[in-house]
């Protein structure tokens, strides 16, 4: 896919997050070695689907990378961050799913890992998969547990075979989630932070799975949008977008469709190819809070709040040469450009999920309407700019 062709995010109505430059795509896949890959479930009441990121294309398992998390709120039941934040690595890629489905995920990560290390848990030890999730059980019936272990391995493929623009949106992981009560799902953003004392500049991606929110609470670049939504029922011409806001307050719910309105989950999964340590990893982590707060977000009780980060910069052999590492390592004195590229960046990830989502019908007759189709936005033409 190129630049050109790619989905309407929130670019391509003018909205821009923050003033630091993108990588070419303005995607996760900006940080060179990273790849995403989706398998979706789009079938009557099944709208769900697995997201996988691939933080490199070799072994996983020989060549972990340093990474790190920061649990915002612990209602969620993700796996394998536990050992993560104890060693500071990652063996495995990353799987994103719905709740009911992390089993199954373990499973699929654990057969590629099995197929490709014949030494785990004979010579070797265990091997420690990363499996994240959110409820997508408003639009899924998450009842049926329909992702099965061959989808899993064909996230996995898909996500070898990717094209650094993937999709976005009602997709994989993200077909079934729902963001601020309407459709939300996959967003994603780049950064590309200067370091002038090196003359070097080192890439900042993120990832989100949003599923979180109440509409009312909205915000867009300082436009209450929510409110506006939910308005729109209330003007005395009937247009389709005030007849389709209706239907949305009704549809409205939680984030997640199961619990009371504002509870869901946001997965954030960030990546760069600066020379960063588990430590300076998990600092980077406390900054994506301050991205989904730019969008509304303040972290329900009943909502899981995830970040993850991990940096393609080191290696750290699973069988080491000698036992001392030499590896590089960027001063804390410039991670303050970090600091505002995650900020700027998960910002537009959530921004990116709504903007690419699709209205999505789904179980027991629940509809999550895009954002798009209120009609609130006007899509610029080719080679114009508006920056709100």
């Amino acid at each position: 896919m190129n630049k050109k062709d790619r989905q309407d995010g929130p670019r391509a109505y003018g909205l821009v997050c923050g003033k630091l430059p993108t990588g070419q795509f303005n995607s996760l896949s900006d940080v060179p070695g990273v790849k995403l890959g989706h398998f979706t479930l789009a079938d009557g009441e099944v709208q769900t689907g697995i997201t996988v990121i691939l933080p490199h294309g070799r072994n996983m398992f020989q060549d972990k990378l340093p990474a790190a998390c920061r649990v915002f709120n612990g209602f969620g039941k993700s796996v394998g961050l536990v050992q993560l934040e104890e060693l500071g690595c990652i063996e495995s890629p990353i799987f994103l799913t719905n709740t009911f489905s992390v089993p199954v995920c373990i499973e699929g990560g654990l057969d590629l890992l099995l197929e490709d290390n014949q030494d785990i848990a004979d010579s070797t030890g265990s091997a420690n998969i990363v499996v994240m999730e959110c409820n997508d059980a408003h639009l899924s019936d998450m009842r049926k547990r329909s992702i099965k272990r061959e989808h899993v391995a064909a996230a996995i493929n898909n996500a070898k075979i990717a094209q650094p623009d993937f999709a976005r949106g009602a997709v994989g992981a993200g077909r079934g989630m729902s963001c601020y009560s309407l459709k939300g799902g996959i967003g994603t953003a780049s950064r590309l932070v200067a370091i002038e004392k090196e003359a070097a500049s080192f890439c900042l991606g993120a990832l989100v799975l949003s599923n979180f929110g109440k509409l009312s609470d909205l915000n867009i670049l300082g436009r209450k949008i929510g409110l506006e939504v939910s308005a729109l029922p209330g003007k005395r011409e009937v247009t389709q977008s005030s007849m389709l806001a209706s239907k949305a307050e009704k549809s409205a719910g939680s984030g997640a469709g199961t619990g009371k309105p504002g509870d869901g989950s946001v997965i954030v999964v960030l990546a760069t190819d600066a020379p960063l340590d588990s430590r300076q990893l998990k600092r980077i982590c406390g900054r994506a809070a301050s991205g989904l707060a730019r969008t509304g977000a303040f972290v329900s009780g009943g909502s899981g709040e995830i970040a993850l980060a991990f940096s393609t910069a080191n290696t750290i052999p699973h069988y080491p040469d000698k036992a001392v590492l030499t590896q590089s390592l960027l001063h804390e004195e410039y991670l303050d450009g970090f600091f505002e590229a995650v900020t700027e960046a998960v910002e537009e990830a959530v921004l990116d999920s709504l903007f690419c989502a699709e209205t999505v019908h789904g179980r027991a007759g629940h509809v999550r309407y895009a954002l798009r189709d209120f009609g609130l936005y006007t899509r610029l033409e080719a080679g114009n700019t508006r920056i709100c």
